[in-house]
């Protein structure tokens, strides 16, 4: 019987040979005396305490990668884990995302963030438009470090996450910066400095391709992150922005385990 007593508050898991509980709420010392003397504890189940991410959230992280070419060593597993540890305590107190579990958060912000990673060259200098809580950009520092990466987002208490982030996760060549792209400061600070803009948070497509244009060099790349498109709207929109842009590539792709939709698509400056 191996029994790990925990000095602070854990998340629980209970296993034998065969089988696996997980509990989602975590305990104190006074539970797992509670467990110790249960029926559990005399068929032969073992209690693991654990402060990381939960095995089967890991297991999706690091498989899911791999779909997009990505491998996940130790330490960059454990980096992902601290990020995942602050995100959902800073939710507690403020709105970073609507998404609170951990196997979403996994899914749908760091596996969908790293999505586009095989479209980045990696010595690239890019501009992650309506960051939020540092998805995509983030994610994608942790896994390529010679990106260089900006983020913007006009909600203070998200890009206060983001230096804490940045900050403690030691992201060299990331600056999290508080406006919106519209601002004629944020212009002239950062016009044609870009090689690539990407963003999740634009639900109107011409619009991120407007705002983007003066913040590329030229031939630059904008990456638009979205779920399923209609393929009449992309082509009038190709062809409305025909004078400045061309679409250079559309990516329908699935999340990993999951029924997910999701599409990139690729548009070079002109």
């Amino acid at each position: 019987m191996s029994l790990l007593s925990p000095p602070h508050p854990l998340r629980l898991t209970i296993f034998n040979n065969k089988t696996l509980i997980n509990f989602d709420s975590q305990i104190n010392k006074k539970e797992f005396a509670k467990f110790r003397d249960s029926a559990y504890s005399q068929r032969g189940y073992f209690m693991i305490c654990v402060l990381n991410m939960e095995t089967e959230n890991k297991f999706l992280l690091v498989e899911g990668a791999k779909t997009f070419g990505i491998y996940l060593g130790g330490k960059t597993i454990e980096v992902f884990e601290l990020y995942l540890k602050e995100l959902l305590k800073w939710n507690q107190k403020i709105n970073l995302t609507a998404i609170r579990s951990e196997k979403g958060i996994v899914l749908k912000h760091f596996l969908d963030s790293l999505s586009v990673y095989p479209y980045l060259p990696k010595h690239s200098s890019i501009l992650d438009i309506g960051s939020g809580a540092g998805f995509p950009g983030i994610p994608l520092k942790i896994i390529q470090p010679t990106l260089e990466m900006t983020l913007i987002d006009s909600v203070r208490k998200k890009v206060d996450f983001q230096r804490h982030i940045i900050r403690m996760l030691g992201l060299k060549g990331t600056e999290a910066i508080h406006g919106r792209v519209q601002d004629k400061g944020i212009l002239q600070s950062f016009g044609r400095r870009f090689d690539i803009t990407l963003s999740r948070a634009f639900s109107d497509l011409r619009t991120l391709l407007v705002l983007s244009f003066p913040f590329l060099k030229e031939e630059g790349k904008v990456i638009a992150m979205k779920g399923e498109v209609d393929n009449k709207e992309i082509r009038f929109l190709t062809e409305i922005e025909r004078t400045r842009y061309r679409l250079q590539k559309t990516v329908p792709l699935i999340l990993p385990s999951s029924s997910f939709k999701r599409t990139i698509l690729l548009f070079e400056k002109i």
